[in-house]
């Protein structure tokens, strides 16, 4: 039976060329898969007229080439022939004239440079993270994360106040062998962690667009410091909080889920390739947040997954065991889940993620206002102004926080405080707008024109 469509284990060729031996390379690496040859990318049965000569030459080929055994099955369909190729997945990697190909989504790729050398330490049973370095002494280890981690992991490792040698409390966790630390250790652990891995940051940015950028923080440290870092300067100079109260109680809601960020960020920094040259990107635009980095999901899992129960993957095992340890995250892939009911709980869009040329990302995205706003002030808004994107995100924070001073509506906008002042007036003077009390200490109020 053919199948509907081309995916991470299936590809129609019309016909057979031998430079289709690459995508049999790349299903042996990534998970086996079928090649027909005879079928057109509209699933049309185009036949063959070499087929039997096909069903002789392919399997020597792969195996004098590859040392791959495939099964090479003849088909027919309406007296047109076609061929199955099936490939299975090596636990070895596979070659092809000394080059490595592999199957990502619909495509095949030829594994180059990092991705490569991941490729090759994994089909190894070697990680990244677990790699010992020379250079790598105790002495590295910062002693207050340590006792940081302690505390955390008290839950989950009963006895762990207890243990007092730094040296022996790393050595239960694998993080030392032979006296010397491995990656891992002082990713999570290190004094300065970029003085050896320079890539290991995290950078936030605020965009008024694609390209112009407002503002940006360079996060450093160790991860444990790293992510509480990230989350301090989010709270604190990007995003907004919205303040209610109940009885005499204050409620402060983050514009994005707290926990749905920490979340995001958590993967970002266990699962990314930390072999590449780039770091953890946290963008921040008017209508959205987008946390990006480095490495893609692993084969056996799609991107459809994270959006019910899935296996949990992770890129770099030493990491998400000492993370898991510390009681930061779930071993259960339950990540991407806890993100989407913290959305869905805060009436926000389901965040959206994306797994693509060797990059995950994760988006968060604001109700649209559009929606949300009663007819007439949408009306209002498309025919008496002139820049409605702006009057439309001041009205957002100001429905989120009505105490929010000119200087804060002006960096969350991305303007000036000029120009925030005009936007403003603009919106008095339409009447969707009005300041109540005095100018420390007031309110805004928006206005229904209909009820005025």
């Amino acid at each position: 039976m053919i199948p509907n469509k081309e995916s991470q284990n299936v590809e129609f060729k019309q016909g057979w060329h031998d430079d289709y031996l690459k995508w049999i390379c790349g299903f042996a690496n990534a998970g086996g898969g079928s090649l027909f040859v005879g079928i057109n990318d509209e699933r049309k049965v185009c036949g063959l007229n070499n087929s039997r000569q096909l069903m002789e030459e392919i399997p020597s080929k792969t195996r004098d080439l590859m040392g791959v055994t495939v099964a090479v099955n003849l088909m027919n369909e309406t007296g047109n022939d076609y061929i199955e190729i099936i490939t299975p997945e090596y636990n070895t990697p596979i070659s092809l004239r000394g080059r490595y190909y592999y199957r990502s989504g619909s495509t095949n790729v030829e594994l180059t440079g990092n991705a490569l050398t991941d490729f090759l330490m994994r089909k190894f049973g070697k990680a990244w993270d677990d790699v010992c370095e020379i250079s790598f002494a105790p002495e590295l280890i910062d002693n207050q994360t340590i006792e940081t981690f302690k505390r955390l992991a008290l839950d989950r490792l009963p006895g762990v106040l207890a243990e007092k040698d730094p040296k022996i409390l790393l050595q239960k966790l694998n993080l030392i062998k032979n006296g010397k630390l491995n990656r891992a250790a002082i990713l999570i652990f290190g004094a300065e962690p970029q003085k050896y891995f320079r890539q290991a940051h995290i950078r936030i940015g605020k965009f008024a667009s694609d390209v112009d950028i407002i503002s940006s923080d360079l996060i450093v440290g160790n991860l444990f410091q790293q992510i509480d870092q990230a989350m301090n300067i989010l709270k604190t100079k990007y995003l907004t909080s919205a303040i209610t109260y109940e009885g005499i109680h204050r409620r402060e809601k983050l514009e994005y889920p707290y926990q749905a960020l920490r979340e995001a960020i958590l993967n970002a920094i266990i699962h990314r390739d930390y072999l590449t040259t780039s770091a953890t990107q946290i963008r921040i635009f008017i209508d959205k947040l987008i946390i990006i980095n480095e490495g893609a999901l692993p084969h056996e899992i799609k991107v459809e997954d994270l959006k019910v129960t899935h296996l949990s993957k992770p890129r770099n095992m030493l990491l998400a065991d000492v993370f898991y340890k510390a009681g930061f995250i779930e071993s259960w892939g339950r990540g991407t889940l806890k993100m989407i009911a913290e959305c869905l709980h805060q009436n926000l869009p389901e965040p959206e993620f994306e797994s693509k040329n060797h990059m995950f990302s994760v988006l968060f995205k604001k109700t649209d206002l559009k929606t949300d706003l009663k007819p007439d002030l949408k009306t209002d808004l498309k025919t008496d102004l002139k820049n409605y994107t702006f009057e439309d995100h001041i009205l957002a924070i100001i429905a989120e926080d009505n105490r929010a001073s000119i200087p804060i509506i002006a960096e969350k906008i991305g303007k000036g405080i000029t120009t925030t002042k005009e936007y403003l007036n603009k919106l008095k003077t339409a009447g969707l707008l009005k300041r109540i009390g005095p100018a420390k200490g007031g309110h805004w109020q928006i206005i229904d024109r209909q009820k005025e």
